[in-house]
């Protein structure tokens, strides 16, 4: 009998002190709090871009794959004008691909490439999208040549201060830029880096497209 309720009392001794171990490691464990993305894409539909099109919108689409479905994704389209032409769900695969084929078909008309205009429009939505409680992401997808009307191009001597404007009311936003040539890219890296950093800033061609999502996933703290 007194052998019996030693062991008892040794076994409640040991689950105690377990016990006590696991409360102690438990409460020292920090749970990553949740933040959603919004994700604001800039795609070009420009005459000069339809040859790289198709694979730049399966590209977009893969990238809504990798995300939650509690962020919100904009796309805005760029060609002679930028305008917003979606905005939802990254999950909602068929009305993203739906939108996107209608309002970026082929016109041999609409050639220039108001990149800057729907930059500036990209970065009102992520003000907007931080005041939401969103942690915004831009990512531009195109050849980023300036074509057409000067006023509607990027001024590449005056967008890093932009872009540090920006940081002052959302420090943690990040951009990526995909499908340009290397040299363009190179002028991205040159420009933007001092100011957005080395795992804010993303810069991705045709070959290294298929290894960015990773990186896209980091910048915006997953």
């Amino acid at each position: 009998m007194n052998k019996r309720l030693i062991i008892v009392g040794l076994l409640i001794l040991a689950l105690s002190v377990v016990g006590k171990l696991l409360f102690t490691a438990l409460k020292h464990i920090k749970v990553d709090e949740f933040h959603p993305a919004s994700v604001i894409f800039v795609i070009d539909s420009s005459a000069s871009n339809q040859a790289m099109l198709q694979e730049e919108i399966k590209y977009l689409r893969s990238l809504c794959t990798i995300l939650d479905p509690e962020d919100a994704i904009k796309i805005l389209r760029v060609s002679e004008k930028s305008y917003l032409i979606y905005e939802g769900a990254p999950t909602d695969g068929s009305a993203i691909n739906d939108t996107l084929q209608e309002f970026t078909k082929f016109d041999a008309n609409d050639y220039g490439t108001a990149y800057g205009e729907a930059l500036k429009k990209a970065f009102e939505h992520a003000l907007i999208m931080k005041k939401e409680g969103y942690i915004p992401s831009i990512v531009v997808i195109g050849d980023l040549e300036n074509e057409g009307d000067v006023s509607k191009q990027i001024d590449w001597e005056t967008l890093p201060q932009n872009v540090e404007n920006i940081k002052q009311y959302i420090p943690e936003i990040s951009m990526m830029f995909a499908y340009a040539h290397p040299e363009k890219l190179d002028l991205v890296k040159t420009k933007l880096t001092p100011v957005l950093g080395e795992k804010k800033l993303i810069v991705v061609n045709e070959q290294t497209a298929a290894k960015s999502q990773r990186k896209l996933l980091e910048a915006i703290g997953r």
